[in-house]
């Protein structure tokens, strides 16, 4: 049995850190009188760049700075780098492992599943968040999109975890986004199993087999299939 398994907002509240680091960021923009950036926040244009590919992939600091360059031409990078610290203490603060993250791996780890961890973001940001939140061991395999240039948008990085274990034919996905994570997972013939929450739990589902609330329901879906399937 193979299983890819999303990080963020799936085993870990990437969303909730996220909206307390937003919070802490705009005094800071306040006090820099940073106010165009603190409008494009506070109005959400930030959804625009979901589909960007290129943001998927890349460290905090140069995401920091691409976002900055649609408000401002430019930014000094003292003040990139003040913005920098800001966002990473804050947000690592508030980071957290959702309480049914490690007994779902715990129990897929028991019943021989193979996992491998499909995420995006840069190598940095995703492999400290591994380290912070103390998963890392539980994976066979990790690939993440800053390693690969690949973003979940593409069926790429879901053919890299595929192809490292060939003779699994028992697959599934376990993700939070439609989008990317379920629709991976049907390139690559996975049962796909889209838990609802975090910053995508509102969306419509195209792509998922499965529809949970949490890492408990998407558990109790892979046993039922795997009994299916002895």
């Amino acid at each position: 049995m193979l299983v890819m398994v999303d990080l963020d907002d799936t085993l870990c509240n990437t969303w909730e850190a996220g909206k307390y680091t937003i919070i802490r960021l705009l005094p800071h923009l306040i006090r820099k009188r940073k106010f165009k950036a603190m409008f494009y926040i506070l109005t959400a244009r930030y959804r625009e760049l979901e589909q960007s590919r290129e943001l998927l992939v890349l460290d905090l600091d140069k995401m920091l700075q691409k976002i900055m360059e649609r408000v401002y031409r430019k930014i000094k990078d003292k003040d990139l780098e003040e913005m920098v610290q800001l966002v990473d203490r804050t947000f690592f603060s508030n980071l957290k492992l959702f309480p049914d993250a490690k007994p779902f791996l715990e129990e897929l780890k028991r019943m021989g599943a193979k996992i491998v961890l499909v995420t995006d973001s840069s190598t940095y940001w995703q492999r400290k968040k591994l380290e912070y939140l103390g998963i890392k061991d539980y994976f066979d395999g990790i690939i993440i999109s800053g390693e690969t240039g690949h973003s979940k948008l593409d069926p790429h990085n879901f053919l890299l975890a595929r192809r490292m274990f060939p003779n699994e034919t028992e697959v599934y996905m376990v993700g939070d986004r439609d989008d990317t994570d379920m629709k991976g997972g049907k390139a690559v013939g996975a049962t796909t199993i889209l838990v609802k929450r975090g910053y995508f739990k509102g969306r419509r589902a195209k792509y998922a087999d499965y529809i949970v609330k949490n890492l408990t329901e998407a558990l109790e879906v892979i046993k039922r299939e795997h009994e299916k399937r002895a």
